[in-house]
């Protein structure tokens, strides 16, 4: 166009900006079409700022998002949108929710978006919220609102509500997708609803392998352990291929069962048969594994033969199993390397001074004990579990004494000690 002396247009950017966003330099064509336009004055054109705005937001460069978004003399809901959204990917939510609470109007795309943004990151009890924000409002929500609040649901073992969002899309006929199915086995089987989870599953026409790996995670996590490796025979005869996520699923789902020659032939076979590459993770899952079942020796020569440098979650699945059997010269080393990758894992001190404890170690008892208050941040997390009842979800933390029943409820469990002794 410019050798032929035609001039580009707002009609003309939109789709220069939207090439750019298929090529590898988009950040850098951006800028020079972002200086073109403001030498043009095109950046008047909603449309044309909306356009550039969205290609910073697909590269990552919230910077410059922020300033075509601030700088733009008009703005409609899609400016709105875009500013979200790429505030929302660069891990932003708190200021992507005050973009969002400044929006004259809102549109399913935006509470869909920052839905979305709270589930990803974790953040269960305000994506729960907005949506019942939602729906107090009447705002029509999409598959994408109903996948973000289903796995909000998920974490947060949420059954009663996730049951009624899955009433809802019966319902309503809302056609079952992958993300839908995907989302409500994993709210099922996180819930421990295995028959349910495997109702949906069932019921979902096309299956891959994340709809199977939410699956057979869900009978992993309750130790399902034989029909785990029957649905995963199935999976692999219907031509899906696994994943690094399968693998783990199957070796935790083993570890739970006690299935210890089935974990190794599939820990073996991940590479040479399923062409999926051993991680950290499966190391560690095998560890823990072995470990568990007394295979300390097996386990020490696993990790030696790692091509990679073990972590915290590899050692640290190694000393357990090595307290479970009372190893503790490999517990040491163990403990040893734990301390050098994690030092501030207040666990680890207390599992070797119990060893030491149990075998009468007094010295290297006071001796890691000291060691542990030495160093600073050091942290044991506490125990914690939930429990709904009548609708209201109760939270035990270990040690707490601020549930508005603690004297009844330390008083049951003094009963129960007794109770205990008394069997003894």
């Amino acid at each position: 166009m410019r050798r032929n002396s035609v001039s580009p247009d707002f009609h003309t950017y939109p789709f220069v900006l939207k090439a750019c966003g298929l090529l590898e330099n988009t950040l850098l064509l951006a800028e020079t079409i972002h200086s073109d336009l403001v030498k043009l004055g095109l950046l008047v054109d909603v449309f044309v700022c909306n356009t550039l705005a969205c290609t910073y937001s697909r590269g990552g460069d919230v910077v410059s998002l922020e300033k075509v978004f601030e700088g733009s003399l008009f703005r409609d809901v899609v400016s709105y949108n875009v500013m979200i959204d790429g505030i929302v990917k660069a891990g932003e939510i708190d200021k992507a929710r005050e973009v969002f609470d400044e929006m004259p109007e809102r549109d399913a795309v935006s509470w869909g978006t920052l839905l979305a943004g709270y589930a990803k990151l974790n953040r269960c009890v305000e994506a729960i919220e907005l949506f019942d924000h939602m729906v107090d409002l009447e705002v029509k929500f999409d598959n994408v609102a109903l996948v973000s609040y289903l796995s909000a649901c998920a974490h947060l073992g949420e059954l009663e509500k996730g049951k009624m969002i899955h009433d809802h899309i019966r319902r309503d006929g809302i056609k079952l997708d992958l993300y839908l199915g995907t989302a409500l086995v994993d709210l099922y089987a996180k819930c421990g609803c295995i028959e349910m989870a495997k109702e949906v599953f069932n019921s979902c026409r096309l299956k891959n392998v994340s709809l199977w790996n939410a699956m057979l995670a869900g009978l992993a996590m309750h130790g399902h352990g034989i029909p785990l490796l029957q649905y995963f025979s199935r999976m692999v005869e219907n031509g899906i291929k696994p994943d690094g996520v399968t693998i783990l699923a199957l070796l935790v789902g083993c570890s739970h069962s006690g299935l210890i020659n089935e974990a190794r032939t599939i820990f073996s076979e991940m590479e040479s048969v399923y062409r999926v590459p051993r991680e950290l993770k499966h190391y560690g899952c095998m560890a823990d594994l072995l470990g568990r079942a007394g295979l300390i020796k097996e386990a020490v020569e696993m990790i030696r033969e790692m091509p990679m440098v073990g972590d915290v979650f590899v050692w640290g699945g190694l000393l357990g199993g090595c307290k479970i059997h009372g190893n503790l010269e490999v517990a040491e080393v163990a403990a040893k390397r734990v301390m050098e990758v994690k030092p501030e894992d207040g666990g680890v001190y207390s599992v070797l001074a119990h060893m030491y404890a149990n075998s009468h170690r007094w010295d290297d008892l006071v001796k890691v004990r000291r060691l542990r208050d030495c160093r600073w941040g050091i942290k044991k997390s506490a125990g914690c579990s939930l429990i709904e009842l009548d609708g209201i979800k109760h939270e035990f933390v270990s040690g707490d004494c601020l549930h508005v029943h603690t004297d009844e409820i330390y008083f049951v469990l003094h009963c129960l000690e007794l109770h205990q002794y008394e069997a003894l």
